[in-house]
Parts: structure tokens; sequence; C-alpha cells
């Protein structure tokens, strides 16, 4: 039992194998989320509502992950990362019911890399919330990630409309 839950917290091969693990399980939740959208057609709103039970899940998981690795918040622990990916892009739903165009993926890289910015520098509130016990403290830092990275992407994308109109 102890194997799968680390095999699960670690999305096994590449948050122990592969080179900067919480990059990588972010850019596997942005391939996983654009092959979703991109490739199946599915909608923004559906992806992120799939993956609200798999965010839940993560709370005992990688409260586990951490007992089992004697450390808090273990950077091969890349749960967290991989589950939050979609509420990045919540701001974008429109985005993703046009065709494919150079600005989808323009938009989809730079969700990947305001993700990555505020899940690495953790300000004031998302460091603070890693306070919070085990996997709770775990999972709620990078939805607030998450939430400020969608929050720079709705006015970016916003404020960029307002000067096409």
């Amino acid at each position: 039992m102890n194997k799968t839950v680390l095999f699960f917290a670690t999305l096994g091969p590449i948050g122990t194998k592969l080179p900067a693990p919480g990059t990588m399980g972010s850019l596997f939740g942005t391939l996983l989320f654009t092959l979703f959208t991109l490739g199946f057609g599915w909608s923004v709103q559906v992806i992120a509502l799939s993956f609200v039970p798999l965010f839940l899940i993560g709370i005992p998981l990688c409260s586990r992950a951490e007992i089992l690795l004697d450390r808090d918040d273990p950077g091969e622990v890349i749960w967290d990362e991989f589950t939050v990916i979609p509420l990045v892009f919540l701001p974008l739903s429109s985005l993703f019911e046009k065709p494919i165009t150079q600005e989808t993926f323009v938009w989809i890289v730079a969700g990947f890399m305001l993700f990555r910015f505020f899940d690495i520098s953790k300000p004031w509130i998302i460091r603070s919330a890693q306070k919070l016990p085990r996997g709770l403290g775990v999972m709620v830092d990078d939805l607030l990630a998450a939430t400020a990275s969608a929050g720079v992407l709705w006015g970016a994308k916003t404020f960029s409309l307002s000067f096409l109109s």
C-alpha cells in the first residue's frame, strides 16, 4: 500500500527520476489538460470539475507521503501541482472553444509559466498556506498559486482584449 501511495503522490517516475519534479508535474498536468481540451474537445470547466476529486484525494495522499518520506512537502511529491493545473486555465475557457491558433499555445505557455512563478516564489498568502497541517498545506498552497495564476491570466486576457476592440 505504501508503494502505491508514493507512486501516485510522485506520479511514478515523473517526481522521482526527472529533474525539477514540481516543474515536470506541472508540465505533465498542462500537457494532459491540453490533450483533453484541444485533442478531445472537452471544456475547461468539465476538466476543472473532474480534477476536484483528485485534489481532494490529494490531501490524505500527500499527508501519507509526507509521513512515509519523513519530510514536510517533499519535492518529489507532485500530485499537488498536477491536480491544480486545470484551474489556471479557467479564465481562458472561451479561447478553447475557438479553432486552435498560435495564440492558444501562447496562453497555455503563459499559464504554465505563471503557475510555476507563483508556486516557486510563494508570495505571503501562498507561503502561509503551507503552514496548514500535512497534506492540506501541500495541496492548498498550490491551489492558491493556481488561483493567483488564473487571476493574472484573466487580467492579461481582459486587458489585451481592450486594445483589440
